[in-house]
């Protein structure tokens, strides 16, 4: 069943839009500080679609994304009193508490670490504001973390290029279904 390859098809369109740096910068930065889907679902596709474009792509990316990062810290800091009753019944709750210790623990590490990995940013840069770290390691290991994530991303989709854009397009069905069994069945372990 070929459920994937028409998302695939029209995500590549929209990958070679021309106003699609502005939405990759723009969900770069709210992914930041609240929103949920990470910018690396745009920025692989359009690195694929635009070799040449990959390292350009990258560093808005980083840049908006530490920006958001910064918005997420002012949100922290001013309004956590007020974020706490929702976030205590949010699906954040416990990444939240973990920030909170890895801060007292780690400081610029933990920042840096949820910067590179797919552990929710957002919850850090929020943490980061709440307890008033200081924000110049905050800016130092966001753009570090963040940095390395995005021009990581970058990199392997230019490298692959049109190649893997040709793959993707012939095996994305496939790999779609796979991540889907995947999923279930770790939620079925899980539970």
């Amino acid at each position: 069943m070929k459920l994937f390859s028409p998302f695939y098809r029209r995500a590549m369109v929209w990958a070679r839009h021309r106003h699609a740096p502005w939405y990759l910068g723009g969900m770069s930065f709210i992914e930041s500080s609240f929103f949920p889907v990470p910018p690396d679902v745009m920025l692989a596709p359009m690195c694929l679609a635009q070799p040449h474009r990959a390292w350009h792509l990258a560093l808005l990316t980083t840049l908006a994304s530490v920006a958001g990062g910064l918005f997420g810290y002012a949100i922290g800091y001013f309004a956590i009193d007020a974020l706490l009753p929702w976030l205590q019944e949010s699906r954040y709750w416990p990444a939240y508490q973990t920030a909170v210790a890895w801060f007292e623990q780690w400081g610029f590490w933990a920042v840096f670490i949820a910067g590179f990995s797919p552990i929710p940013y957002k919850v850090f840069t929020i943490a980061a504001g709440a307890l008033a770290m200081t924000l110049l390691p905050f800016t130092l290991a966001s753009l570090i973390g963040r940095g390395a994530r995005f021009f990581l991303v970058a990199a392997l989709m230019a490298w692959g290029g049109a190649r893997m854009e040709a793959a993707l397009h012939r095996y994305v069905d496939r790999l779609g279904w796979a991540t889907v069994a995947a999923l279930a069945a770790g939620l079925l372990a899980f539970r």
